[in-house]
């Protein structure tokens, strides 16, 4: 059973910087891709960032968060995480996790069960 565990989330303040994390299991991160999503009030979920651990630590991101987010994973914990610096309002949103397809340019979505997420809030 795949489950996703999101945590980290808080209330900060614009330029302000935040790291959360995300505790995976149910599956091998041999060979798959793990991806960012958030979904902020009334807006269709997007993906933020993804990488592929086994392809030399390729990653995507976000044309909104090129230069200020950062993804890394910790394969041999199961764990991968998103470091967000210079934090903006527009930021605000709850984020997931979950396995993707992860390309240079894309990634894709996700059809399964998704975590409770971790909620970011950023103040102006």
């Amino acid at each position: 059973e795949v489950q996703l565990v999101e945590s980290g989330g808080g209330l900060v303040q614009a330029g302000d910087s935040l790291r959360i994390s995300c505790t995976f299991s149910g599956f091998s991160s041999d060979g798959i891709h793990m991806g960012w999503f958030r979904q902020a009030p009334g807006k269709e979920r997007e993906g933020v960032s993804c990488i592929k651990p086994s392809d030399g630590s390729k990653y995507y991101y976000l044309d909104s968060v090129k230069g200020r987010f950062t993804i890394t994973i910790d394969s041999a914990a199961n764990t991968m995480y998103l470091q967000m610096n210079s934090l903006r309002p527009e930021d605000t949103a709850k984020y997931y996790c979950a396995p993707t397809i992860c390309a240079d340019t894309t990634m894709g979505s996700y059809f399964g069960s998704w975590g409770q997420g971790t909620q970011v809030t950023v103040s102006s």
